[in-house]
């Protein structure tokens, strides 16, 4: 009797170890996790003092030079900046060193980082000049600045000034934002401004502080007879895209009924219960474990 009882005990431990690590298992194959990677882009931005996009005819037309330049152009997603006082181009007015700007700033700015991404330019007391008008500016600003901002969860802004007269071709300007300013000098040329065109979207913003369409043949002696365009203060940024919100995984409680649930109820409707596998899983161990103790028991008689 004392050896029957001995054997027992430890048969029963084991089928009660089993049911438990069976049931305890159960809700967690129902628990998985996913995870979510999130990624953010850091925006662009990007600016230039002086954009250039003029034909030159020299000579009667038997030259043709291409005036197409950029000065202080900028981008990022690496911040930078740049300032320059002059810029020239070489072999234009008869082989000599030709300025294209002269100021006494010339600056361009653009940066970025997670929270947003700026473009800026600050051009003060500049002086534009074009080949065949050695002694005469294109145009002459006291300062004019352009700036583009576009922030993270804002809506991007973009935004010129001018401050100071202008000059235009030797005669003093208004320039307006409603509109196109025409200026027109006989014996030299016509010039068209535009002042503060700006451009913004849900994630975009530019402006340009000054667009000038140029059309300049000084005496129409066909020496230097320039035509195109000329921007200054341009500037652009994207704002970095919103990272994905990563949602906590959910996890599902097993769906438990109390025992003695009326019989139109869980196994009637569905066919069975979300605990079913486990109920199952633990008769089967309970089933295998009293099945080895009784064999056991058994042979220990025998």
């Amino acid at each position: 009797m004392n050896a029957n009882t001995n054997f027992r005990m430890p048969a029963r431990r084991f089928t009660a170890t089993a049911a438990a690590t069976v049931l305890a298992a159960g809700p967690g194959v129902l628990a998985g996790a996913g995870s979510a990677h999130a990624s953010a882009d850091h925006g662009r931005a990007s600016a230039v003092v002086l954009r250039t996009g003029l034909d030159v005819s020299l000579l009667n037309k038997t030259v043709n030079v291409p005036l197409a330049v950029s000065l202080n152009e900028v981008r990022a997603p690496r911040s930078s900046e740049r300032t320059a006082l002059t810029a020239r181009l070489d072999g234009v007015d008869g082989g000599q060193p030709f300025s294209v700007l002269r100021a006494d700033v010339a600056s361009a700015k653009a940066t970025v980082s997670a929270s947003g991404a700026e473009a800026s330019t600050n051009l003060t007391h500049a002086r534009i000049h074009v080949p065949g008008l050695p002694l005469l500016s294109l145009i002459e600003v006291g300062q004019v600045t352009s700036k583009a901002t576009c922030e993270t969860g804002r809506k991007p802004v973009a935004s010129a000034t001018l401050l100071g007269g202008v000059t235009v071709l030797g005669k003093k300007v208004t320039l307006t934002v409603g509109g196109p300013t025409e200026v027109k000098v006989p014996g030299v040329g016509e010039v068209r401004i535009d002042f503060s065109k700006t451009r913004t979207t849900s994630r975009t913003a530019a402006a340009s502080a000054l667009e000038l369409k140029v059309s300049v043949n000084p005496l129409k002696l066909n020496v230097a007879d320039v035509e195109g365009t000329l921007t200054l203060g341009s500037v652009t940024c994207e704002s970095p895209a919103a990272a994905p919100v990563s949602a906590p995984a959910s996890v599902s409680a097993p769906d438990i009924k109390p025992q003695g649930a009326p019989a139109g109820s869980g196994l009637a409707e569905t066919g069975g219960a979300s605990t079913t596998p486990f109920v199952v899983g633990g008769a089967v161990v309970l089933l295998a474990a009293g099945g080895a103790a009784v064999a056991l028991g058994r042979r220990h008689r025998s």
